[in-house]
């Protein structure tokens, strides 16, 4: 690492000479001057870090060295010396804005080195200081321009920083097409300024095609075609950048109107930064823009998937319908054909009219719950009453069950919290786990179902008398297309895993309870926020 330079400025040789040896005892670079003359024409023509200085000379003072020594070299250290230190003089350095002070003779040798090295370190945090304030407008503009997924909006945003920044009145993005060898105009603040025909000079073109930011002001820098180009323009000033992001390219330009200053190196710098985050947005932006499209899919996927389950355990669900729908009809038509005959006494055929219109209710009951589970439902979450839901499904059920010698025992918690789920996708999961109990109990068994609370959840268990899932088979069971029944589609837990996890909750196999299998949901209990 090079060391430090610092240049010693006083009319007195003895001064010059100590502070020369003790600085270079401390690992300094040091140059010394009694002529302050000589001192401006050296900081002139070569690079310093720190200039020390006495304040009291005899043909200019060390305030006025100070300001011309800047004028070449803004952020060099200031440091200055002198033997008669008064608190005018303490603030006049101040309003100078040296970064120390100190008086003459010097106590110790060690006195000057640690006030040299103290220079140093005050003037680079000042540096620091200064250009953390001078970024910071580009570190919100970043944030904000990070913050848009949407390219269509971003490339405005990006524009509009822009001119903003760099107080220009055209900003604008062109996107290069290499089917039809054209920039294609994507977004303008101001004036587009397109140059297909003049590609020989084009700015624009010129950056796409050597990959290179180019900056022109019709004064210089920049060749003289490149200055035609600007005043044939009515423009001052302007810079352009090449864009890549991804498979596509661009260029990104700004530009400044005659009448005002052309564009400064700050500026440029400013640009390039810009133009750099800027290309970081645009690939961002391309990246969510997919995600979303992925996410879009998946959730397409996954409601076909629903579906199809749901068509399945339709299916499973024809015997018992049909069954439960057959009783009450053969019953109305019994009622009827006896409340029609002439030798019935009019009481009795009240009677049976009333038993037809029994069995009818009945009927309509059966045909209700049946469409419940038909009829598409929205996915707009609802207060439901887990014990309710859980006894529509079995009654639901019942029928078929009993029929297989199956019994179902249940214990529901009195203080069941009401959660906010979507009724018809909960009941479609208990449907799937009560079904799959019934398919491993064909010499009938026993099913038992409980709910309740935990903290802030629901749990639900529901336990068989069956076989049981054998060990190999327990660490994929929730995957799509794997059954462990004969003739299964293996749909039915991965679509009730889904949906149960899209409420917030989690489907679980319980491997340590026995006999048979154990299935625990468990759901949140969340408010409507």
């Amino acid at each position: 690492m090079t060391a430090p330079t610092i240049l010693v400025v006083d009319d007195e040789a003895g001064i010059t000479r100590l502070c020369e040896r003790l600085l270079k005892r401390a690992d300094f670079s040091v140059v010394s001057f009694t002529d302050p003359f000589q001192a401006l024409d050296y900081a002139e023509r070569n690079h310093i870090d720190l200039l020390l200085v006495d304040i009291r000379m005899p043909d200019i003072n060390g305030f006025e060295v100070i300001t011309r020594v800047r004028q070449h070299q803004p952020d060099v250290a200031i440091l200055v010396m002198t033997g008669f230190g008064t608190l005018e003089m303490a603030v006049q350095a101040l309003r100078q804005g040296v970064d120390g002070l100190i008086l003459k003779p010097f106590e110790a040798g060690d006195e000057l080195v640690q006030s040299v090295r103290q220079a140093l370190q005050d003037n680079q945090r000042k540096r620091e200081a200064a250009r953390i304030q001078a970024l910071r407008p580009l570190f919100d503009i970043t944030e904000a321009l990070l913050a848009e997924t949407r390219p269509d909006r971003l490339l405005g945003l990006i524009l509009t920083a822009a001119c903003g920044q760099l107080r220009c009145e055209h900003a604008g993005f062109y996107e290069y097409v290499p089917e039809e060898q054209v920039l294609r105009l994507l977004a303008v603040q101001g004036e587009a300024f397109s140059d297909g025909e003049g590609r020989e000079q084009g700015v624009l073109w010129r950056a796409n095609e050597t990959g290179a930011p180019l900056w022109v002001n019709a004064s210089g820098p920049g060749d003289s075609q490149m200055q035609t180009y600007l005043v044939e323009r009515g423009l001052v000033s302007i810079m352009a950048a090449p864009i890549r992001y991804a498979n596509s390219s661009g260029v990104m330009y700004a530009a400044r109107q005659e009448g005002n200053e052309p564009f400064r190196e700050v500026d440029w710098e400013m640009f390039l930064l810009l133009s750099r985050q800027a290309a970081i947005a645009m690939e961002n932006a391309r990246l969510y823009a997919e995600l979303r499209d992925y996410v879009q899919r998946v959730e397409d996927s996954q409601q076909a998937l629903i579906r199809a389950e749901k068509m399945a355990t339709a299916g499973r669900l024809t015997a018992s319908i049909a069954h439960e729908i057959n009783n009450p009809l053969q019953a109305v038509q019994n009622c009827l054909h006896l409340a029609t005959r002439s030798d019935m006494p009019p009481e009795k055929q009240q009677e049976y009219l009333n038993l037809a219109k029994t069995e009818l209710d009945r009927l309509m009951s059966t045909v209700q719950r049946m469409l419940d589970f038909y009829r598409p439902s929205g996915v707009e979450p609802q207060r439901v009453d887990v014990a309710d839901l859980l006894r529509h499904v079995i009654g639901l059920l019942s029928p078929q069950l009993t029929a297989r010698g199956i019994r179902v025992t249940t214990g529901f918690s009195s203080k069941l919290p009401r959660i906010l789920a979507v009724s018809s996708q909960l009941q479609q999961v208990f449907i799937n786990l009560i079904l799959n109990a019934y398919d491993v109990m064909p010499e009938g068994g026993e099913l038992r179902i409980t709910a309740r609370p935990v903290k802030d959840t629901v749990e639900i268990l529901f336990q068989d008398t069956g076989p049981g899932i054998p060990p190999e088979n327990r660490s994929k069971i929730f995957e799509p297309f794997v059954s462990t029944k004969e003739g299964g589609i293996g749909l039915g837990l991965s679509v009730s895993y889904g949906i149960v996890s899209a409420h917030g909750g989690s489907l679980d196999f319980l491997p340590d309870r026995g006999p048979g299998a154990c299935f625990r949901v468990t759901l949140p209990v969340k408010d409507e926020r």
